[in-house]
C-alpha cells in the first residue's frame, strides 16, 4: 500500500473511532445529553461499535490498525500480514493526527453541552477558592470533563495501573494477530467485528481500574486536545498520569507480536 493509503486510511479510521468512542463518553456525561447517566455497559458498547467503524472505513486503505500498538505488534510479527518497519512512523503520526481530529469533532458535536456542563454551579464550585471565582492554581489534576477525552485509574497506583494497559493491550493485539490463523476471518470482515468484540469484552471485564485506554493516541490526541480546547472550568489534563496509557499499551503490542513470534509463527 501506498504513503497517501496509509495516511488517509489511518487518519480519518482513527478520527472516527475517536469520534464515537468519545462521543459515547460525553452523551453519558454531559448534562442535558439524552444519555446522561447510561453507565458503563453504554461507554463499553459504544467503544466497540466505534472500533467497528473506523475499522471497516479504513481497512481498505491502510489495513486500519488505528493503535500504534497494533502497529508495533505487525511490525513484530513481519512477513505476510505484517507492516515493514519503515511504514511505523507514518502510521504513528497518521493515527495521532486522527485521534486530534476526532476528539475535536466531539468537542464540536457537543459544544453546547460541554458549557452546559462545566458552567453548572456544582462544577464552577469544585475549582473555585472563591464563590464565582475560578482559582486556577486549586485546578484538579483531572478536570471535570477530562475523562471524555483520555482515560484515567480509579485507584492511582501506576505499578498497578501499568501492568493493567499492558494486560489488556497484550490480550486485544494478539486476538488481532492471530486473526489470520483462521481461514477467511480476516478477509470476509469478520476480522473488524470480532475485534470489535474483543474491545467490548476488555472494555467489560478490564475497563474498571483504568478505563482501559489500550491505544496510547486514543488517549494522549484527545489529551492534547483537552489542553488546547478554550473551556470554562475545564481543571487540568492530568499530565502525570499521561504516561501510563502511551507506555503500557506499547508494552502489551511489543509483548503480542512476541508471543505470535513464539507460539503461533
Amino acid at each position: 500500500m501506498s504513503s497517501s493509503d496509509i495516511f488517509f486510511g489511518e487518519t480519518i479510521g482513527t478520527a472516527v473511532l475517536i469520534l464515537l468512542g468519545g462521543g459515547v463518553v460525553a452523551a453519558v456525561t454531559l448534562k442535558r445529553s439524552k444519555a446522561l447517566n447510561a453507565g458503563w455497559l453504554a461507554i463499553t458498547f459504544g467503544w466497540g461499535f466505534a472500533v467497528l467503524t473506523g475499522a471497516y472505513i479504513a481497512g481498505g486503505l491502510s489495513g486500519a490498525h488505528l493503535n500504534p500498538a497494533v502497529t508495533v505488534g505487525l511490525a513484530i510479527k513481519g512477513g505476510a500480514g505484517g507492516t515493514q518497519w519503515s511504514d511505523v512512523p507514518l502510521y504513528f503520526a497518521s493515527q495521532l493526527l486522527g485521534a486530534m481530529i476526532g476528539a475535536v469533532l466531539v468537542w464540536i458535536s457537543y459544544y453546547g453541552h460541554f458549557h452546559a456542563h462545566l458552567t453548572a454551579p456544582e462544577v464552577i464550585g469544585a475549582a473555585t477558592g472563591q464563590e464565582g471565582l475560578v482559582d486556577k492554581s486549586a485546578a484538579p489534576a483531572a478536570g471535570p470533563v477530562l475523562g471524555i477525552f483520555s482515560t484515567g485509574p480509579e485507584i492511582r497506583h501506576a505499578v498497578q495501573n501499568l501492568a493493567t494497559e499492558i494486560i489488556a493491550t497484550t490480550v486485544l493485539v494478539l486476538a488481532i494477530l492471530t486473526q489470520g490463523l483462521t481461514k477467511g476471518l480476516a478477509v470476509s470482515g469478520t476480522g473488524a467485528l470480532m475485534t470489535a468484540l474483543v474491545v467490548v469484552g476488555l472494555g467489560l471485564s478490564l475497563g474498571g481500574p483504568t478505563g482501559y485506554a489500550i491505544n496510547p493516541v486514543r488517549d494522549l490526541g484527545p489529551r492534547i486536545v483537552h489542553a488546547l480546547l478554550p473551556l470554562p472550568n475545564k481543571g487540568g489534563s492530568d499530565w502525570g498520569y499521561a504516561w501510563i496509557p502511551v507506555v503500557g499499551p506499547l508494552a502489551g503490542g511489543a509483548i503480542a507480536g512476541g508471543l505470535y513470534e513464539l507460539a503461533f509463527a
